[in-house]
């Protein structure tokens, strides 16, 4: 399911992930829309569930050590608490996240791709925090997860990006790379469908 290098023309890491990812980015999207988290607060509740597991999936790779080396502000960035605290909100029992990813161990590359996929949503994200407040929620109640970031939403994933272009990664990390990449999207649509089902 990855592309080989030959058809990945960009020299830069992460707009070869962007590249990759381009289909499923866009399958996940229209997946999102097609359940209307914003078209009622249950909805939207429904929506912050499936967010709050795949934060879940990524939280030991925001606190991974090997990554914190990297990234410095690393574990600042999981947004598991910030969806936890807005299901509390909606009154949602916490639900029950598997071990499936959280229980692996990944090379660095492959870890540096699921955490690119979630650093790359909160760009998105501040359309759907604006969205969010037609439901009347904002940063402080139903919506954290999904507010700015400190620093900033662009500065925040420049900061990252550069570091996920700068490290060296032989020819089988890369592909275990871009594979991970593609599994963080398919990951999130699994959770979302679970969620409204």
């Amino acid at each position: 399911m990855t592309a080989s290098h030959a058809q990945l023309s960009h020299p830069l890491r992460s707009q070869r992930l962007n590249q990759l990812t381009h289909q499923p980015h866009d399958r996940l999207e229209a997946l999102v829309k097609s359940h209307e988290p914003f078209a009622s607060r249950e909805n939207f509740a429904r929506f912050v569930t499936a967010q709050y597991l795949f934060q879940y999936d990524l939280q030991n790779l925001y606190n991974d050590p090997r990554l914190a080396q990297l990234v410095d502000d690393l574990p600042a960035r999981c947004r598991v608490e910030a969806a936890r605290l807005d299901l509390v909100d909606f009154g949602v029992p916490l639900p029950e996240g598997d071990e499936s990813i959280r229980g692996r161990t990944l090379g660095v590359g492959a870890a540096l791709a699921w955490i690119f996929v979630s650093e790359g949503s909160k760009l998105g994200a501040e359309f759907l925090f604006k969205k969010a407040a037609a439901l009347q929620l904002d940063e402080t109640f139903g919506a954290r997860h999904l507010a700015e970031p400190a620093g900033g939403r662009a500065q925040g994933w420049k900061r990252f990006v550069k570091v996920l272009d700068g490290i060296e990664l032989d020819a089988e990390q890369e592909r275990e790379a871009e594979a991970a990449a593609i599994e963080a999207f398919e990951r999130f649509a699994v959770h979302l469908e679970r969620c409204f089902a």
